[in-house]
């Protein structure tokens, strides 16, 4: 009977899309490594602050702080910085002053990741491919990085192009129907309709879907019917 269900990997990480927007998040040092978890914090809409002399920024982070990306704290970290962080990104070439900090956050319970040191991270970066709303992470677990680009990579040049326009026109969709079927008791019905647009519909036919095949294609949601988009193109008015 065990054979039904899957077997149990253990040593992997919990992958979530973690919600950062409008959250603080602290990140100590200005160098390449810093640049990147800066990067990934704002696409993910959070309000960043550097702690980090003037002196030790790089190009891309002084710019960050010319365009008020990001607030600076011109000065090296304090242990009072942490007030009010939801999250600690640490990058700094100290491995003494990176594990104190680590140990600051694990009493104040703030999630950190500590560049470099997996033993003290409460999670990792891994590799990113963004299209838009599609986002696509691959993680080694600390083990390898460059692999985890290769392999991103790889994954990528699988993906048909527009596939970020697809999903985009799909969420749009998915608003559309809510407004058509609101109640709670026809959640069931929404995710079963959508899905079965998903998989008859191809992914060019969704890029090219425009507000009229949207509403065209709604049109059939009662009666549970997924027309094709040539039937839904077809009867259009002319």
């Amino acid at each position: 009977m065990s054979s039904k269900f899957p077997d149990v990997q253990g040593g992997g990480s919990l992958i979530l899309a973690w919600q950062a927007k409008s959250k603080n998040i602290l990140v100590v040092g200005g160098g390449e490594v810093a640049a990147g978890r800066i990067l990934h914090a704002l696409n993910a809409d959070a309000k960043v602050t550097v702690v980090c002399p003037a002196s030790g920024l790089n190009e891309e982070v002084a710019y960050r702080v010319s365009q008020g990306q990001v607030i600076h704290i011109a000065r090296p970290f304090e242990p009072t910085d942490l007030d009010g962080a939801d999250m600690v990104l640490c990058a700094i070439d100290d491995p003494e002053a990176s594990t104190q900090i680590w140990k600051l956050c694990k009493e104040k319970r703030i999630p950190a990741n500590i560049a470099d040191v997996p033993p003290e991270c409460d999670f990792y970066f891994g590799s990113v491919h963004r299209d838009g709303p599609l986002q696509i992470m691959v993680s080694t677990n600390g083990n390898g990085p460059k692999l985890a680009s290769i392999v991103r990579k790889k994954i990528a040049e699988t993906l048909p192009n527009n596939t970020g326009a697809a999903i985009e026109n799909v969420g749009r969709l998915r608003k559309k129907l809510r407004e058509v079927a609101p109640s709670p008791h026809e959640g069931p019905k929404r995710m079963k309709w959508m899905s079965g647009v998903c998989e008859s519909w191809s992914l060019e036919d969704l890029v090219q879907m425009d507000e009229r095949d949207m509403i065209g294609l709604l049109a059939h949601y009662e009666s549970g019917k997924i027309p094709s988009f040539g039937e839904v193109r077809s009867n259009m008015p002319a």
